[in-house]
């Protein structure tokens, strides 16, 4: 007899496979992820709170920036009239605008220690002057009070004299960290120029060469207005002073010209104690002094600032009025001192890199007309 060799077992039917469960997929919050997330957002709060401490050394750089731009104009503009070499084109203009930096001091000091004798002297009765004028109208109470509270004022001051010798000295230091810092930028601003752009996307190297030579004409531009302008500024003020007979008028239109820097804000700040002292004199004089820096207000906003915004930007009065705000509240006194040229520079990037590449619009090229 021959055995039967079984059949093979049939193989069950698809539909009656037994499918094995699919990897069930990683939680979308795992401790992983969390622990990664909380690292990059400490790490975003540490490099923001860096960047705040930082706030006054960035200012210090665009200091030293904007003091190398003038450094290069000069010696650019040497070697283009008197075919000297470079090195010596800078070191001339290095050496012209310390002494011009000394000169003023020197001159500002002398005025300034005069001023202190002048004020001390004619203040009491500049301020029973304003008093006695004012009583005519029933608002002399509010000088008597505006008076108490300046001489909380100057006790507190007094108080804190070692902190603002202290200042000063710091302040003096900084000038030094950025007067050899500009020189070094300006000696060779080719490198620098060339290891920022590295720094940059391929992509990004056209736009950011264009937006850096936008800045320099800009910067270069503004410089050569403003010093015009505060030359003006300085000499009608002086002038008109004197013409009125106000004490102290050659330092108090040294003061107009040199805080003619800051716009909108400058003139208003120094006209305060002109008119003030004028009114040792009279308060007619006090009007007068009113009036004539108004009228060099005018002036510098309807000729002198258009003239440097013709040779840097265009940039609108109050957008200029908002940044001097806003870089007094962020970077303090330096911050409201460099308004203007940061001013131009934000102003001039954000036209060539957002308005011009981003969204392909025409621009006025800084420093063009």
């Amino acid at each position: 007899m021959t055995e039967k060799t079984p059949a093979p077992a049939a193989s069950p039917a698809p539909s009656q496979r037994k499918t094995e469960p699919a990897a069930a997929p990683p939680p979308a919050f795992g401790p992983g992820r969390v622990a990664g997330a909380t690292l990059i957002v400490l790490a975003l709060v540490g490099v923001a709170l860096l960047l705040i401490e930082l706030t006054r050394f960035f200012m210090l750089v665009f200091a030293a920036i904007v003091l190398g731009a003038i450094f290069d104009a000069i010696a650019s503009w040497l070697c283009a009239r008197t075919r000297v070499a470079r090195g010596i084109a800078l070191a001339l203009s290095v050496a012209g605008i310390v002494a011009i930096f000394a000169g003023a001091f020197m001159l500002f000091g002398s005025q300034l220690a005069r001023e202190v004798d002048t004020i001390r002297e004619q203040i009491p009765s500049a301020l029973q002057g304003l008093e006695a004028f004012l009583n005519r109208y029933g608002l002399g109470a509010q000088v008597r009070d505006l008076a108490a509270v300046g001489s909380d004022d100057v006790s507190r001051i007094v108080q804190q004299a070692g902190g603002y010798a202290l200042a000063a000295g710091s302040g003096i230091a900084d000038f030094v960290l950025v007067l050899v810092a500009a020189i070094f930028l300006a000696s060779d601003p080719a490198t620098y120029r060339r290891g920022l752009l590295l720094m940059l996307p391929a992509r990004a190297e056209e736009t950011g060469s264009l937006a850096l030579s936008d800045a320099g004409r800009g910067l270069k531009g503004w410089m050569m207005g403003q010093a015009v302008s505060s030359l003006v500024v300085a000499a009608l003020t002086w002038a008109g002073l004197a013409a009125l007979g106000v004490p102290a008028a050659g330092g108090l239109g040294l003061i107009a010209g040199l805080l003619d820097i800051i716009p909108m804000v400058g003139p208003i700040i120094a006209g305060i104690p002109a008119v003030l002292l004028a009114f040792t004199v009279s308060p007619m004089t006090a009007l007068w002094t009113l009036l004539l820096f108004l009228a060099i207000q005018q002036l510098q906003g309807n000729f002198l600032q258009p003239m440097i915004q013709k040779q840097a930007v265009d940039v609108p009065p109050a957008v200029l009025l908002f940044a001097v705000v806003a870089a007094g509240i962020l970077f303090g006194f330096l911050g409201v001192l460099l308004a203007a040229p940061l001013t131009v520079v934000v102003y001039v990037l954000v036209q060539r890199i957002y308005v011009k590449t981003l969204l392909g619009k025409d621009i006025k090229i800084a420093g063009k007309d």
